[in-house]
């Protein structure tokens, strides 16, 4: 009986509809004033409300009823006085693009109310009137309909939204720029429907204008809490989604990322380490290890420029602000003819062009840093938008420095060969654990900035900034232990790192018809420099010998390059993509040994130049094939370089897709390992010159099948990866100096210095599992990746070893629930541990001159394997909605780490009175965050 009523009650409060047109509901309720008194039942005022400016308004009546309003308005927007007496009761009100608005207790009401509308409207066989009708009969027939999708509110583009064609099975998805192209449209009075992920679907009207120029369609957003709620075919929800017609694509939106836990804000790089085929054991690294590769064999763009160090604070924050960036898509293999010069995968990341309807500003502040951002629109055809990051030093951000000075020191042999952080970019190499350690001194900071002019409706010029740099003093006195015979001694320890990245670019886009254009210049630069020394004194066996030595390592990388892409939409089933690029590069880099001893000194550079195309073809609404080539130039072999590609996905059924992809791709610039068993690798970029250093080679072949539905997703995937050209560095000492005991060896004698670059070849292989749930209340998604990266140098033997990054299992479960403003979720981590090589004795020379030397003799390459990693993650976020539904914010509270099983980094080793000493490196134990983050529109 209360249910009929209730519907009775809804059915009056519906009595009025809305009109499809120009003035939306928004614009009644900024413009209607109201000057009068009331005095009655909360459902009473809002029918008033609907009948006075011809709107709907749905409501649960059971509630508002019990609500009264006695409140006198003087010559008042009707907007804000409906804001007024929402604030006054607790409640909100939400705006559909239908214009319906919608009384909300709780923000899951949405969905209900929606529902209850619709069932309203079957019930009494009235359909609200949304599309108008045609102003004529149709004129033009099978066109090219051209245009531009756009979010309503701040008119940033929407990559990747779905139009199609009502009534018909024609449909285009946006690009990168928002832009779409469908050809064949049946008559200039057909109606177009428009999706995207977080926007409410919509539906428009073409005229015979849409025949002339591009049409532009903006979507409005969806309310935040309820859009895994609303259910909408084809459209896809979460926090990261995949694309079918894609294979080993990952699609990311900043903009749901503080739903996830995280150790200091939002972070688009770490979000894919939660997916299967890319590694999450790596705490001290947000960079991506892709399906057995590196980080280096990862490019990384950010609006056209190469991004070569992706990390801050050792790791533990990418370098990419949420704040300026727009949308994500990682390429985990069997990538397009399109991008090249990398082995593994690709991060396209693109920025936001900055609000084109109203300024606004907000930021983020955490336990470890402070992030503001600021955008605008600058007359009628420009925007632009600026955001700043930066640390400070408080209890938290001292926790993270001070867990890698405070170690465990054993006897024996154990432990790791150090980690793979380029250079000034990890924590290795420096004795830790001993005694006396104090907090390092240290800080980073980036800036993004971007400018936005649209010239014309098919022609738009911008202009991106993006600068960081991290700052990192990590000096230190350390107390060394006593022996049998010794007593000790002191060291003081300086070691100062700073390290970063600049890149800028300009990007003109254009659209003519069936043709779309990008051309990019852009410039990026990374440097790393790093000081060492050690001074001090030991004294062992009665004799006190003084220490005074020290590295200098210095990277330098310039690169200058100009890019042109181009789409041509040549038939409904076939598109062509092509272009062409040219890259010039320099790099630099130096390591010297005690002020005097120059160990490395390259100076290298290069230029890269050629072209791709590829063809998008789409012979039935099942099958789509992606044949391309791609051809490149490098100056320093004087080569050239073929690559073809392939890629294709056949629709099963409706919910089945069969996907492959295969393709050689060639590497000209990488990170180089230079071996440091003792103290800790460390990488260094360096050029190909096919002489010491080959040019890489990787051969990829993927099969996958998957099985979508609206609310799930499973997915498998299999790949294996031929790896040719592959290189590692290596200083062998002959004579005196430290050799591989570190500053511990004793005795000085003349050195002679050998420089070796060890190639070799690998192969990488895995299986991937992916269960998505994707809508209701509670999602989320499990995965388990069964992999082998393995590798072969001739110099360690004639078979094959775990390579650094070999990870046999991993497993990975993502939990979210949402409750009215409530986000919670959960992640559990789990894999096998790292390969490593450790010492297994030492050995010591007697040189001439009656001098020692000690020596580590060490295990196999990467023969043992350190403990199995997995740590859970917690985290809830309540939403902090205004009185219209809209999100001006959020407070967040994470605990990484929340059972605290300290994971192992890496060991260090060092020879004292011929034993080793095992420093063991740990990540982070439980470490709690708080963050907030506000904005003002």
């Amino acid at each position: 009986m209360k249910q009929k009523l209730l519907l009775i009650s809804v059915f009056y409060a519906l009595a009025t509809t809305v009109a499809y047109g120009q003035q939306t509901t928004k614009d009644k309720l900024k413009k209607t004033r109201i000057d009068h008194f009331f005095t009655c039942s909360l459902d009473q005022f809002m029918d008033t409300i609907a009948r006075r400016l011809d709107i709907t308004i749905v409501y649960e009546r059971d509630s508002l009823v019990k609500m009264d309003v006695n409140e006198h308005f003087f010559n008042e927007s009707m907007q804000a006085v409906l804001k007024q007496v929402c604030n006054e009761n607790d409640l909100q009100y939400w705006i559909e693009n239908d214009g319906t608005v919608y009384i909300l207790q709780q923000p899951d009401d949405l969905p209900r109310l929606q529902q209850l509308y619709k069932l309203q409207q079957t019930a009494r066989n009235f359909n609200p009137k949304r599309i108008p009708e045609a102003k004529h009969a149709p004129k033009h027939f099978m066109f090219a309909l051209t245009g531009r999708v756009t979010d309503q509110k701040t008119g940033e583009a929407l990559p990747g939204a779905t139009v199609k064609v009502r009534g018909t099975d024609m449909a285009g998805q946006t690009n990168t720029s928002g832009n779409f192209t469908i050809l064949n449209i049946p008559s200039d009075t057909s109606v177009v429907e428009v999706t995207f992920v977080g926007y409410q679907a919509d539906y428009f009207r073409l005229d015979s204008g849409s025949v002339k120029r591009p049409v532009s369609f903006g979507l409005f957003p969806a309310m935040n809490n309820t859009i895994s709620e609303v259910s909408i075919t084809g459209r896809k929800k979460g926090v990261l989604n995949t694309d079918s017609r894609k294979v080993s694509v990952l699609q990311l939106t900043p903009a749901a990322l503080n739903k996830l836990p995280n150790i200091g804000e939002r972070d688009i790089m770490r979000a894919f380490q939660l997916m299967p085929g890319v590694s999450a054991t790596n705490e001290s690294s947000s960079g991506a290890y892709v399906r057995g590769g590196t980080p280096d064999q990862n490019l990384v763009t950010f609006d056209g420029f190469t991004v070569y160090q992706v990390d801050h604070l050792y790791g533990f924050f990418s370098a990419f602000n949420s704040n300026a960036v727009r949308d994500v898509e990682l390429y985990k293999g069997g990538y397009s003819a399109k991008y090249g010069g990398r082995l593994s995968s690709v991060t396209e990341i693109r920025g936001k062009d900055g609000n084109k309807k109203e300024a606004n500003i907000g930021g983020d502040l955490s336990l470890l840093s402070t992030n503001i951002y600021a955008e605008t629109p600058i007359g009628d055809k420009s925007s632009a938008l600026v955001a700043f990051r930066r640390s400070y030093q408080g209890p938290l951000y001292d926790k993270i420095f001070g867990q890698f000075n405070t170690s465990t020191a054993n006897n024996g042999p154990g432990g790791s060969g150090g980690p793979t952080g380029g250079v000034g970019g990890g924590m290795g190499g420096g004795p830790g654990g001993f005694a006396n350690q104090t907090t390092p001194s240290s800080y980073f900071y980036d800036l993004n900035a971007k400018y936005n002019y649209a010239i014309n409706g098919s022609n738009t010029i911008s202009w991106s900034l993006y600068n960081g740099a991290d700052k990192l003093d990590n000096s230190r006195e350390m107390t060394l232990p006593s022996f049998q015979t010794s007593t000790g001694g002191t060291l003081n320890i300086n070691d100062d790192t700073h390290y970063g990245n600049t890149g800028t670019s300009l990007k003109w886009t254009t659209s003519a018809g069936k043709l779309f254009g990008s051309t990019v210049a852009s410039y990026s630069g990374f440097f790393s420099d790093r000081n060492r020394g050690t001074t001090g004194t030991i004294t062992d066996s009665n004799t006190t010998t003084t220490i005074n030595n020290g590295i200098l390592e210095k990277n330098k990388l310039r690169d200058y390059s100009l890019k042109s892409d181009w789409e041509w939409q040549i038939a409904s089933p076939l598109k062509l993509d092509f272009g062409g690029f040219a890259t010039r590069q320099s790099i630099d880099y130096t390591y010297v040994q005690n002020d005097t001893t120059t160990l490395i000194d390259q100076h290298n550079s290069g230029t890269t130049a050629g072209g791709f195309a590829e063809l998008e073809i789409d012979p039935s609404d099942k099958l789509h094939i992606q044949p391309g080539f791609r051809t490149t130039y490098f100056s320093p072999t004087g080569k050239m370089y073929y690559e073809p590609r392939l890629s294709l996905t056949y629709k099963l059924t409706d919910r089945i897709t069969l996907k492959g992809a295969t393709g050689r791709y060639y590497q000209f610039t990488s990170k180089v390992t230079r071996e440091d068993v003792a103290g800790g690798d460390r990488n260094f970029w360096v050029l190909a010159d096919d002489k010491n250093i080959p040019v890489g080679k990787a051969d990829h072949f993927i099969a996958g099948i998957g099985y979508e539905t609206n609310n799930w997703l499973f997915d498998v995937e299999g790949y294996y990866k031929k790896l040719d050209g592959l290189t590692e560095y290596s200083i062998r000492q002959q004579g005196g100096g430290m050799g591989m005991g570190g500053p511990f060896g004793g005795g000085t004698t003349t050195t002679t210095l050998t420089q070796n670059f060890y190639n070799g070849s690998g192969y990488a292989k895995g299986l991937e599992f992916l269960l998505q749930k994707k809508a209701g209340m509670y999602t989320g998604w499990l995965s388990y990746t069964l992999a082998e990266a393995k590798n072969k140098f001739e110099n360690y033997g004639t078979d094959y070893f775990p390579a650094n990054q070999d990870i046999t299992h991993e497993f990975k479960a993502v939990n979210m629930y949402h409750w009215q403003r409530w986000s919670f979720a959960a992640t559990f981590i789990f894999s096998t541990g790292h390969p490593y090589t450790a010492p297994v004795g030492t050995y010591t020379i007697n040189t001439l001159d009656g001098n020692k030397i000690n020596y580590l003799s060490v295990s196999s390459k990467n023969g043992e394997r350190l403990p199995a990693y997995h740590r859970l993650d917690l985290s809830a976020t309540y939403d902090l909605l205004r009185t219209d539904g809209s999100k001006k914010g959020s407070l967040g509270f994470s605990f990484f780490n929340a059972y605290n099983h300290v994971n192992t980094w890496y060991n260090e080793y060092y020879i004292r009175n011929n034993q080793v000493i095992t420093t063991v490196v740990k990540y982070l134990g439980f470490t709690p965050n708080v963050t907030l983050s506000l904005n003002l529109k």
